[in-house]
């Protein structure tokens, strides 16, 4: 059995940057951790699977293990853009992460397709169908924020 990656999102806005990013881990449902960025690599025996972890306030403040993509502006008139891509090998199990930020869904997108696709074909491996989660958000009066994020695990410090 497959263990499994949550690609949750989120967007949130605030009276700065940082209470944005705040409001949009809220958002994702999992603003009350301490995070820990990862690189782009699934290992064998996980699949990634778009889902909004469940809040689990026993977890408070343990690291949460994370591949992230956000993207931020307090500019007005302006959006936000974040997202994660992913391709699972053939065989094998594993797969890759990428993760893009932007001012448009478009731009993100095909950052996410070119970058796997270059980065498949550096690999000896075969890898399957890019998936992708995006999530954007238009500044109007305060600061925003738009964030994926690829959940590993949490841990507790003891």
């Amino acid at each position: 059995m497959e263990k499994i990656i949550e690609v949750t999102s989120g967007k949130g806005e605030g009276l700065t940057e940082l209470a944005a990013f705040d409001a949009a881990l809220q958002d994702a449902g999992i603003s009350n951790y301490n995070l820990i960025y990862l690189s782009s690599i699934i290992p064998p025996g996980f699949e990634a699977k778009v889902e909004k972890p469940t809040p689990n306030d026993k977890e408070f403040g343990h690291r949460l293990y994370v591949v992230m993509a956000q993207e931020s502006t307090e500019k007005k008139g302006s959006k936000a853009w974040a997202g994660l891509g992913w391709a699972m090998r053939e065989s094998g199990g594993g797969g890759l992460f990428v993760e893009h930020h932007g001012g448009s869904e478009g731009e993100v997108v095909k950052l996410i397709t070119d970058s796997l696709n270059s980065m498949k074909s550096h690999r000896k491996e075969k890898y399957g169908e890019i998936k992708y989660e995006v999530v954007g958000i238009e500044c109007k009066d305060k600061p925003v924020c738009a964030l994926v994020a690829a959940v590993y695990k949490s841990e507790n410090w003891e």
